[in-house]
């Protein structure tokens, strides 16, 4: 009896076995998509035609962007308008919604679809449904265990329904101005009508890293999730994102979130700071771990071959000042500023071998960004690359010299262009005023002098001309004497 139940055992075993076999390989399936892979690297990077632009890395990835957070200017672009499928990159947009549209401390509950609404397998924390967590913890539970119900949760919370929170993070998108993305749930996983790019991904990242709170959170590389009344659990969570956690080491990363499913494949959005450069690079279907290979390839790039150059203290063909008449302040006895300034702050980013001289620019008065103290704005480009932007302003001190209420409308003051008032520089008015009376003074004075002298010449030769006259009537008289006396000699003899 034992025996014939070990033997159906065995051959039970055997059949399973047998079954398996006959099923190809993972390594097969492994090795087609890491050929998959290296073929990607030879796909057109578009950033690399650019005329006299720097030559970025080939990668495996199906696109991927470098983009300069401050201005938006576009580093490195491999299929950026692509559509791909972003995995749980897209829990960096749904914490954003949440964000704008929640409090930290509020309570979020977990009700039975959030929690079963999603795969077993998929990333999760183990939150059961009835149990709640405040709105703090959830966001680090998105963010750094990419738990999918708590995504839901959130969701659920937030919008009353994940279909409205859907259609929140829609319109958040359509804001910061993603043109090639749909999102259809809040944690990533595929559906078809699901989709981003790479410039898409990295505006959406651009926002969030710009909010402190998120950032933090987003940097997170390890959180503790304590036992409460309301989760009665107490552990850990690590971050998958190994430019976090330092397993892969790399300077000034800000944050960062992972994504992967089977169409998607490894997606990876990352922020990274340095000497004031901030970076952000979008890595969009690639396979393990070469998603962090990329990313750290890209910055080494953008790090490596360009630089913040400041617009103030470059161009100075939108400043009037050279003219010191064009100047403001109402206070005579007050400094005095330029008329037209450009931001302070406002920067470029150039590559390494350029200069500002290579550049172009074009102004626009109507830009619908122009707030009442803006007259224009200007884009800066390389190579048609545009890289950078300011406004020309009115200067603090114009600002307070005119009252802008005396007018309808900013446009009514510009009208088109900022050559309708003139502020005068009262004190450096009548700094001029009293030189120019000083030079006339002398001038008057001098040619009295020269004047004066002119007449006492003249006056010394009408003194020697008389002179001479008298001399010459001095002579004749003495020739009159003498011809009378001789006479009288003569008269004097005869008689």
């Amino acid at each position: 009896m034992h025996k014939n139940i070990c033997y159906k055992f065995i051959s039970f075993c055997l059949l399973i076995g047998i079954l398996f076999s006959s099923f190809p390989s993972t390594a097969a399936t492994e090795d087609e998509l890491l050929q998959q892979a290296e073929e990607r690297k030879s796909l057109k990077i578009q950033s690399n035609e650019i005329p006299n632009w720097p030559t970025g890395p080939e990668i495996g990835a199906e696109a991927a962007i470098l983009m300069e957070a401050g201005t938006g200017t576009i580093l490195y672009a491999k299929n950026i308008n692509e559509k791909l499928y972003p995995a749980s990159t897209t829990k960096m947009l749904t914490c954003l919604v949440a964000v704008e549209n929640s409090t930290l401390d509020e309570m979020v509950d977990f009700s039975y679809d959030a929690v079963h609404s999603i795969p077993v397998d998929g990333s999760n924390m183990g939150i059961d449904a009835g149990q709640s967590l405040p709105m703090e913890e959830c966001l680090y539970g998105i963010m750094v265990a990419s738990a999918n119900e708590v995504a839901s949760a959130v969701a659920e919370h937030v919008g009353g329904t994940i279909d409205n929170f859907v259609d929140m993070m829609n319109q958040k998108a359509a804001e910061l101005g993603c043109t090639d993305s749909h999102f259809v749930n809040s944690n990533g996983l595929y559906d078809d009508d699901h989709y981003t790019s790479a410039y898409d991904l990295a505006l959406i990242a651009k926002a969030f890293f710009s909010n402190d709170l998120l950032r933090r959170i987003g940097n997170t590389d390890k959180y503790h999730f304590i036992a409460t009344d309301t989760q009665p659990d107490d552990f850990y969570k690590t971050n998958k994102h190994k430019l976090i956690t330092g397993e892969i080491p790399y300077e000034g990363v800000i944050g960062g979130k992972t994504g992967y499913t089977d169409e998607a494949r490894q997606t990876l959005v990352t922020g990274c700071e340095q000497n004031g450069l901030r970076l952000i690079c979008v890595v969009l279907k690639e396979e393990a771990p070469a998603q962090f290979e990329d990313t750290v390839a890209l910055f080494n790039y953008g790090f490596q071959n360009f630089s913040k150059v400041n617009i103030e203290d470059n161009d100075t063909s939108y400043l009037i000042g050279g003219s010191r008449f064009f100047q403001t302040g109402n206070d005579i006895f007050g400094n005095s500023s330029p008329f037209l300034t450009v931001a302070k702050n406002d920067y470029v980013i150039l590559p390494n071998m350029s200069s500002f001289e290579d550049l172009t620019s074009d102004i626009d008065y109507e830009d619908p960004t122009l707030s009442e103290n803006e007259i224009a704005k200007v884009t800066y480009y390389y190579q048609d690359v545009p890289i950078g932007t300011t406004k020309i302003l009115l200067s603090e001190d114009a600002v307070k010299s005119y009252d802008f209420h005396s007018v309808n409308t900013r446009d009514e003051f510009i009208s088109g262009r900022p050559d309708n008032v003139i502020f005068i520089n009262i004190r450096l008015l009548l700094i001029s005023i009293l030189v120019l009376a000083g030079i006339c003074i002398l001038i008057l004075i001098i040619h009295s002098l020269f004047h004066d002298r002119r007449l006492s010449r003249q006056e010394r030769v009408r003194r020697k001309r008389l002179r001479k006259e008298e001399k010459r009537r001095n002579r004749e008289r003495r020739r009159s004497r003498s011809f009378e006396r001789k006479r009288f000699r003569k008269r004097k003899r005869r008689g």
